[in-house]
């Protein structure tokens, strides 16, 4: 049982220090205190430690004739245990003036509170402009985002501007980050932003992609140059973690082997997608309004990825079908196995354990969504 509660405390303090500001703040911090010489803050404490020494023994000695006497080494060295303490709650402000009662004891004690008024002072007006810096920097887009299972936006264009109000309305409710170089957030409220280089290790890990469940890229124009650009960052991006899902928004169709080679996980080309979808719904009316509804969200119904029940595990897809219909109203599109989408699996297909669905539905209601964090994703 202790073995159990210890295990359980650090835990907790694991999951209180992970919370989005504190990890933010830690990367000031850091910042701040990168460029400092360790050796200072030892110096700075031994001066601190000598000071509180001295004062205790001038105390110490000018009160040997007062209430407190002593007469043998250990003695002494007892009384000065007592006006070290003294001396540190003085400074602290919180000492009994009333314990000295010589003209050296009083001077003592008045330098001790000018002393801890000028530390109290200096720790005051370090932690404002440690809060003034922090709150300039995180403004500018100079933070770190400290989220944990979120999606980053790497680049800034139309589709990036779309993409963000679509994921503002899904069920998942997941963060967003947007990395881009330009000066100040183009996504508003409610995502956070980094002022950066989608390219450069140091900005995306500000962004937190070691942690990110995906990365979303976007080209900022239409030009082979942003493609390029975009290539980059999928290799930043795999290298620096490659447990991250990589979605990217291509302009050329020539380039989707290279991206393919820097091993980007989902490659759109976006004129293939609309040229595609005009070329079937010219052929078969409202096919497009109905695409338009099923990958949007709000209302109507919306495409889910969503976990196996284990009651499903050995149904065949007919079976599996009804019983989404007659319980979720859901309607099966495919079934993913190890990588691979079954959208039309044989009639000997059968669920096994690992499976995850992709189904239409209005809401995902009973059903649980596919979990994609990061702790998954890293095993």
């Amino acid at each position: 049982m202790i073995t159990r509660a210890m295990a359980f405390i650090p835990a907790r303090f694991a999951t209180f220090f992970s919370i989005p500001i504190l990890r933010r703040a830690a990367f000031h911090v850091k910042r701040l205190t990168s460029g400092m010489d360790a050796s200072f803050f030892s110096r700075v404490g031994v001066f601190l430690a000598g000071v509180l020494v001295v004062t205790s023994a001038l105390v110490t000695f000018a009160e040997r004739n007062g209430e407190y006497k002593w007469h043998t080494v250990g003695g002494y060295f007892k009384q000065f245990g007592g006006w070290f303490y003294w001396s540190l709650t003085t400074v602290m402000s919180a000492g009994e003036s009333g314990r000295v009662h010589t003209v050296t004891g009083y001077v003592v004690g008045w330098l001790l509170i000018l002393f801890g008024v000028a530390i109290v002072a200096s720790l005051t007006g370090a932690l404002v402009g440690f809060l003034i810096d922090y709150l300039l920097k995180e403004g500018q887009g100079m933070g770190a985002s400290g989220y944990r299972d979120h999606i980053i936006v790497c680049g800034w264009n139309s589709t990036a501007r779309e993409l963000i109000q679509e994921l503002s309305t899904d069920e998942y409710t997941t963060k967003i980050v947007v990395v881009s170089d330009v000066d100040k957030n183009p996504a508003g409220e409610g995502v956070y932003f980094v002022n950066g280089d989608i390219t450069t290790a140091h900005d995306l890990k500000r962004a937190g992609i070691e942690d990110a469940m995906a990365a979303v890229v976007c080209p900022a124009d239409g030009s082979n140059e942003a493609d390029m650009k975009s290539i980059l960052c999928v290799m930043a991006i795999e290298s620096l973690a490659p447990h991250v899902r990589t979605v990217v928004e291509v302009n050329n169709p020539l380039h989707v082997e290279h991206f393919q080679r820097a091993e980007a996980d989902e490659i759109l080309v976006s004129s293939q997608l609309v040229s595609r979808l005009m070329a079937r719904s010219s052929l078969y009316p409202g096919l497009a309004g109905l695409v338009t509804d099923i990958v949007s969200g709000g209302d109507g119904s919306e495409l889910y990825r969503v976990q196996l029940p284990d009651s499903y595990v050995g149904l065949s897809v007919d079976e599996l079908s009804a019983k989404l219909r007659s319980e979720h109203r859901a309607t099966l599109l495919s079934v993913s196995r190890g990588g691979q989408a079954y959208v039309n699996p044989p009639e000997d297909f059968r669920l096994a354990n690992g499976d995850d669905l992709i189904v239409v539905a209005e809401s995902l209601g009973d059903l649980e969504p596919l979990q994609m964090d990061h702790d998954l994703k890293s095993q």
